[in-house]
């Protein structure tokens, strides 16, 4: 793994914890020699992270649509900007870059990232890990739902097993590292 692709908040959250568990993945892409790739943005958890990594060092990746960067929303130091024409091409090109996905706390956004990039997985367009950031139990309910899809048979176990999950940067950085992609897919009984 070269690049890690970090689903995350334009807002901070109304609890610091998550603005800190940002930069404490960053410190851990760095240590590593990952480098980020990310929406672009220069707030939230979004600036928070991109600007972590740029402290320490390290190199950042951003993709944003015009319209946001119209919105003043674009991170203007990133290592690399890609500007593109819409959400779709943003999402794609992200993927295209990266070579494993992480999801820290946020909104709607930061919640279809994960889900699309996890069922491009389970159609197997990649083989790629996904994981998210456990941040004070953020995703719990998330992760029940998952459960509960696969105890109803709308879910592979394989398949839900895609998903890891860690509380912290440095478990989920040691599950991707030894990562490997279930051999079945969505159709296979």
């Amino acid at each position: 793994m070269r690049r890690i692709c970090v689903y995350c908040g334009s807002n901070k959250g109304l609890n610091n914890i998550y603005a800190d568990a940002a930069a404490d993945l960053a410190d851990v892409l760095v240590r590593h020699d990952y480098e980020l790739v990310y929406g672009g943005a220069s707030k939230g958890t979004m600036g928070v992270l991109a600007d972590a990594v740029l402290g320490r060092g390290g190199r950042v990746h951003g993709v944003i649509p015009q319209m946001l960067v119209e919105k003043e929303m674009a991170h203007s130091g990133l290592t690399e900007l890609h500007v593109v024409a819409s959400m779709h091409e943003r999402k794609s090109m992200m993927a295209a870059l990266s070579d494993g996905f992480i999801a820290l706390p946020g909104g709607f956004g930061t919640l279809e990232e994960l889900i699309e990039i996890l069922t491009w997985g389970q159609l197997r367009f990649h083989d790629k890990p996904c994981g998210v950031i456990n941040v004070r139990g953020y995703f719990d309910q998330l992760l029940a739902f998952l459960d509960h899809a696969w105890e109803e048979g709308f879910v592979r176990a394989a398949n839900r097993r895609m998903l890891l999950c860690a509380d912290d940067a440095t478990g989920l950085i040691q599950q991707f590292e030894q990562y490997t992609a279930p051999k079945i897919d969505k159709w296979t009984s």
